[in-house]
């Protein structure tokens, strides 16, 4: 029997899912324990304990000073300007990005432009983004479009491409108009590939926002992260990493469980 025929059963597969987590967390705790054996006040790798007690203090009690529960507001602060951005940049690649995929005119024009913003590193135009719109939100939610859209488009764009010509000629014949077209033919079958491309572009969301509000904010995840580093307080740190990471694996989730319950033939597509 040769390896690629063996598929693992669901317990199994469940085992394996958790393995190299599991294997990450004793790892580290071995790791903090030898640093810690040798320097009691060692800050580089906090004990489990002390992520518990961070995050109480975070999450559970209110800051003296502001009266807010920094961990929940700064939680908000990042969800509002990342799905702003994201809103945003998805409306932009949907209107953008089929447009181009079925006119050629508009394809000429804006195609090869569209191409080369893509190869644009963002966050080099961070500084200009300040100087030209300041340092609220708008630059932040701005480097986001900036960072995501032009991919976007140009993924839905060439999904527009690859849609059979004979559909197309079946709706022209029926009398259909390029309105009808759009809107019955092209559009239902790009949404699903929209959505994939909305999880796709969570990775670069998150880091053009973190970026964004480690240099100019006064609340945010990236910002709490950047601005408890210079005291080496690696038990925040952490713990504020590992919900970024569970917020972007959660909203992965729901974007692809919407996908399934508006779009199931879509998943027959992936498996086929």
């Amino acid at each position: 029997m040769r390896w690629i025929n063996i598929k693992p059963g669901r317990g199994a597969q469940f085992a394996l899912m958790l393995m190299p987590f599991v294997l990450l967390i004793i790892a580290y705790a071995f790791g903090s324990a030898a640093r810690l054996s040798e320097n009691a006040n060692d800050k580089l790798l906090p004990t489990l304990s002390g992520f518990s007690q961070a995050i109480e203090r975070m999450a559970f009690i209110a800051d003296q000073r502001t009266g807010e529960y920094l961990f929940w507001s700064d939680t908000w602060a990042s969800l509002i300007r990342l799905f702003a951005g994201l809103g945003i940049s998805t409306a932009t690649a949907l209107l953008i990005g089929m447009l181009i995929g079925m006119l050629p005119y508009l394809r000429a024009l804006l195609a090869p432009f569209i191409a080369v913003v893509s190869m644009v590193p963002p966050l080099a135009l961070l500084p200009i983004l300040f100087i030209v719109m300041g340092l609220g939100e708008t630059s932040k939610i701005a480097l986001i479009v900036i960072g995501v859209a032009p991919t976007m488009i140009r993924d839905l764009a060439l999904k527009a491409l690859d849609l059979p010509r004979e559909q197309v000629v079946k709706a022209e014949t029926l009398g259909g108009s390029s309105w009808q077209i759009a809107l019955r033919v092209v559009l239902p079958q790009i949404l699903p590939r929209l959505i994939i491309c909305l999880k796709l572009q969570l990775g670069p969301a998150w880091l053009f926002l973190i970026a964004a509000e480690a240099i100019s904010s006064e609340s945010g995840l990236g910002y709490r992260i950047f601005l408890v580093r210079r005291y080496l307080a690696m038990d925040v740190i952490f713990p504020y990493v590992v919900w970024i990471t569970l917020l972007a694996v959660l909203t992965n989730y729901v974007l692809d469980r919407i996908r399934v319950a508006v779009f199931p033939w879509s998943e027959l597509e992936k498996q086929g």
